[in-house]
């Protein structure tokens, strides 16, 4: 395993670390500028984390899914990427559009709120069901914070992490991550050369749809929690699990439920936000899990894309 992550700093990534658990036995390992134990932003897993708390609420009566939460746009419709609402992305970016970085620069300490990112969602042309939108979660957050009278990070805390016994896992209350966490690399496919640290960055634009704070420890104890029905009961994890294609930033088509995706035989999710990525997936036993973070996003590296995938391969023994 370890020679397996060599490969991946090797092929370009300057810092990769994970955790890999089999069936009890316990397995960290990191290569290049990292340690397994640092705290790293995991993007869009914080959509499982919400997608949890939603759940929970629907358990408790106070949410029901298929209830229209925004026009004709259900609750279940904006965790499975449904709704037709397009992400705001390039409307609060703009310049990526341009093949210019200069977005980056100019919002690295702007802060973002929920209902402005949201209204330029709503505000834009409508995209075909099932492409992948951030503008949905914010609204997600939105509603827990209607329904339960906190903040949805308050919530999100106190009945998912907390529930789960987290210890390196929060929110983002200012723009630098406190503990031992690596730089985190942007290169934007070439549009930064060389890539730039964006660790410290408000995070404001992503919100509760993809600014968490985590370790891949943590990240293994969570999904496992999650699937094993110790945050949410076994049949809103079977509602979780009920899939459907959506296509993503990347062009590619991945078979999405209300915020587990289907990696083969396991479940998980992936994320990215500037200069970080990561990825988490679990059989569905849970008895191997696999949890992966790179301090690098957005290169043009077949290496490094053949590197990941052989060691996904390998820890999932697939």
């Amino acid at each position: 395993m370890k020679a397996a992550l060599e490969e991946i700093h090797h092929a370009g990534i300057p810092g990769v670390w994970a955790e890999v658990r089999d069936n009890g036995d316990v397995w960290r390992g990191a290569a290049g500028d990292a340690t397994p134990d640092m705290r790293h932003r995991v993007g869009s897993v914080t959509k499982t984390f919400t997608a949890a708390a939603i759940m929970q609420l629907v358990e408790r009566g106070k949410i029901e899914l298929d209830t229209p939460v925004f026009q004709e746009i259900t609750v279940r419709m904006l965790l499975n990427m449904t709704s037709g609402l397009a992400d705001y992305r390039f409307l609060a970016f703009p310049s990526l559009l341009e093949g210019s970085a200069q977005s980056l620069e100019d919002n690295q300490f702007r802060h973002f709120y929920p209902r402005e990112l949201i209204k330029l969602g709503v505000d834009a042309p409508a995209v075909p069901l099932g492409t992948y939108s951030n503008t949905g979660y914010l609204m997600l957050g939105r509603l827990i914070e209607k329904v339960t009278g906190m903040t949805a990070a308050r919530w999100i805390t106190r009945n998912v992490i907390e529930r789960a016994g987290l210890r390196n896992t929060m929110f983002p209350t200012g723009t630098r991550i406190e503990g031992p966490h690596p730089k985190m690399f942007e290169a934007l496919f070439g549009l930064l050369d060389p890539p730039r640290d964006y660790s410290v960055y408000d995070m404001s634009w992503v919100g509760v749809s993809a600014s968490l704070i985590s370790t891949v420890e943590d990240l293994n104890v969570f999904f496992s929690a999650l699937l094993d029905g110790k945050i949410v009961s076994q049949d809103s994890v079977a509602e979780m699990q009920k899939t459907g294609p959506v296509v993503a930033f990347d062009g590619s088509t991945i078979e999405y439920g209300l915020r587990l995706h289907r990696h083969g035989t396991c479940w998980g999710h992936d994320g990215s936000v500037w200069g970080a990525g990561t990825w988490s997936f679990h059989s569905a036993d849970g008895k191997r899990q696999v949890s992966l973070a790179v301090n690098l996003q957005r290169w043009n590296d077949k290496a490094i894309d053949e590197a990941l995938k052989a060691f996904q391969r390998k820890a999932l023994r697939v």
